[in-house]
């Protein structure tokens, strides 16, 4: 644990994660102005009238409910970094000017984005340099973005996008993971600790892991050498980080040799018997007692209410595996790898799991 934040750090994070919130939700704006292809926040009901052209069939929530959900995720958020359990956040935006430029980026894309969804220009990342040593079901261009995660302009554009949709609060569902981690962690040698990040992506969840716990070992785990090339501008300023391309369901790593263990917004992207296999590794490396916590999308009946959210997700994301993760039974799926679900709680549009190991 870190120490307890005082008044003056909990009102730079109220004023610091107000500023960003209010940053994403200017991102729609603007991406609303410049070609009207932006989805709409996530549950509203142009989820479905908008991308998908069909009503929704399920209750959803009003943008309303949204922000009000929204703000209870920051307040416990806020409440997290009070404790002392995590340091108020840098968030890894970087500099006024590269946010600037990430922005620019992200609105010239605007309407090929929107050529894509209606089937134009889409580039196969089956076709793309090294596809070849990749499996098939991950050459599909997640999100429309040009060749799927294989290009480094999808990897400069992913987390702008992800924040744009999730209106700034994609950090905050990440940090979530924090809270089990840092109860693993306080009674280990973090130096001699070590925590994988299956499908890290480009780093921003490592990078609050290290923020909170600075002398663990962190490895993360990505099929994608582009957005690895990503995590590493992220990460070049931490110390004891280990990048590795390779697949969730194959780990390069020993059994039982690791202390903890993240999934985070993974398994809607993997088909159902992969999200076998990578538990099943998960459960490999880790050390006996170990924790793994899974952070995903809501699944159907988490929130009744909000089941409309995902009916359309899909195909308003071309998510092909969704359909069958938000009907998937995770904690059957992990219980028979032999890691026992502990605690489970939603935070905003995500769902957080918390597994363990049997001692």
């Amino acid at each position: 644990m870190t120490r307890r934040a005082g008044m003056v750090e909990l009102g730079a994070y109220a004023l610091g994660q107000s500023a960003r919130i209010a940053w994403y939700m200017g991102h729609r704006a603007a991406g609303r102005r410049a070609g009207r292809n932006v989805p709409p926040p996530p549950g509203a009901l142009e989820v479905a009238s908008n991308e998908t052209q069909d009503a929704p069939r399920r209750p959803t929530p009003s943008f309303s409910d949204l922000l009000a959900d929204l703000a209870r995720l920051f307040a416990r958020d806020a409440a997290n970094v009070a404790k002392g359990l995590y340091p108020a956040p840098d968030d890894g935006d970087g500099s006024p000017a590269r946010r600037i430029a990430r922005l620019r980026a992200f609105l010239a894309d605007i309407e090929p984005a929107g050529a894509r969804r209606a089937g134009e220009g889409r580039a196969d990342p089956a076709q793309l340099p090294g596809a070849e040593a990749l499996p098939d079901y991950y050459l599909t261009d997640f999100h429309y973005q040009q060749g799927g995660y294989l290009t480094e302009t999808s990897a400069k554009l992913y987390d702008t996008q992800v924040e744009t949709l999730f209106i700034g609060a994609a950090n905050a569902m990440r940090r979530q993971a924090l809270v089990p981690l840092v109860e693993q962690f306080t009674n280990l040698d973090q130096r001699r600790a070590s925590l994988i990040d299956i499908g890290c992506g480009t780093g921003r969840f490592i990078h609050q892991a290290k923020q909170a716990l600075p002398a663990i070992n962190a490895i993360g785990v990505d099929l994608s050498p582009a957005y690895l090339r990503e995590a590493e501008r992220t990460l070049i300023s931490r110390r004891g980080v280990s990048l590795m391309q390779a697949p969730g369901e194959a780990l390069p790593l020993a059994d039982q040799t690791i202390d903890a263990g993240v999934s985070i917004f993974l398994f809607h992207e993997l088909p159902g018997e992969v999200r076998r296999e990578v538990a099943r590794e998960a459960a490999r490396v880790l050390k006996p007692g170990a924790p793994f916590v899974l952070i995903d999308s809501l699944q159907r009946g988490d929130r009744p209410d909000w089941d409309g959210i995902l009916d359309g997700f899909e195909r308003s994301f071309n998510e092909p595996y969704y359909l069958s993760y938000i009907e998937d039974d995770l904690e059957a799926c992990f219980a028979d790898q032999g890691l026992a679900l502990t605690a489970s709680w939603t935070a905003f549009l995500s769902k957080v799991m918390v597994f363990a190991k049997a001692a």
